[in-house]
């Protein structure tokens, strides 16, 4: 199993270290057009192998995308990351014609692969992958709802006082501060309700903190988050990977489902060694439906500023 990432931030960096650490692919491409940064991250990563026990090779590559030929799986996290203020929507211009060429030159080489996006606004990067690769749908991914939905279980089990262990809970909807749609409804620790245990109120807080979670953390970091998107995206490679068959939220081109059409937006996936290998269509509330509505118009108007 061959998996490349195109980035060598501390996403790209975080994604390589997590898929490696868990020791299911055999090698691990990370790329950077930075003239030997992702060499550098490379090597000091493989020098953590004998101390947490792995056997992946990751290979750092300036801008050569021969060396990515024949990966399974492709991570784009290249783009420039949010500072504090700045919606993830602001970032459309350049990271737009980032993406373009970074997903062309992987599909070149490695024209069977499976593309994780990550890259913001991730929604409207996934739609850009759709309408420029030409790649059946189940092999594109927006990575948004996997980590959305990780903040949201923070933030339920902060509120319970409860091991996150205890708690499950999903986030569909736009990877936006305004677009996500947190299921508090459905939220459940140990199968029982959360509703059960915390106040209206209360839920409304937590509903609230997810939303905003991205921006909080660039707030206090000066830029976007790393720890948390690396993980969420190894969960996704190992997943596709190991053909497990798990269920996340993902960016997803939508047609027909939730009542909607050419768009790509959080909803349940089963995933799996083909990519998506189901939408799952959950029965929404009419406030949760008003929600995925109204994320939907906030997408569709990013996606209104790309040039296709």
């Amino acid at each position: 199993m061959k998996v490349t990432v195109v980035g060598a931030g501390a996403v790209g960096a975080s994604c390589a270290e997590y898929i490696a650490i868990k020791n299911f692919a055999s090698e691990v491409v990370l790329l950077d057009i930075k003239e030997g940064f992702a060499e550098g991250k490379a090597m000091d990563l493989m020098q953590t192998a004998s101390l947490n026990g792995f056997d992946t090779k990751i290979t750092g590559i300036t801008n050569d995308y021969s060396a990515t030929a024949n990966s399974d799986i492709c991570v784009i996290t290249s783009g420039i990351p949010r500072k504090p203020g700045m919606t993830r929507e602001e970032l459309i211009g350049i990271n737009a014609g980032i993406v373009k060429s970074v997903s062309a030159s992987l599909i070149e080489h490695s024209p069977e692969t499976i593309i994780i996006v990550v890259s913001n606004p991730m929604d409207t990067m996934a739609y850009l992958v759709h309408k420029t690769t030409g790649l059946p749908k189940h092999r594109i991914i927006g990575m948004g709802g996997a980590l959305d939905s990780a903040r949201f279980k923070y933030r339920l089990a902060e509120a319970l006082g409860a091991p996150i262990s205890d708690v499950d809970g999903m986030v569909i909807g736009g990877h936006s501060d305004t677009g996500m749609v947190p299921l508090t409804r459905l939220a459940t620790r140990n199968s029982v309700l959360v509703s059960e245990f915390l106040s209206e109120d209360r839920l409304n807080q937590v509903l609230e903190d997810t939303k905003v979670g991205g921006a909080t953390l660039t707030k206090l970091l000066g830029t976007s988050a790393w720890y948390a998107p690396g993980a969420a995206v190894s969960g996704l490679v190992q997943a596709i990977a190991c053909d497990q068959k798990k269920m996340f939220p993902c960016s997803v081109l939508l047609e027909g489902e939730y009542g909607l059409n050419d768009i790509c937006i959080g909803a349940p996936v089963i995933l799996g060694r083909n990519g998506i290998e189901k939408i799952v269509e959950i029965e929404l509330s009419e406030a949760e439906k008003a929600h995925m509505q109204e994320s939907a118009e906030g997408v569709r108007k990013t996606n209104g500023l790309l040039a296709l």
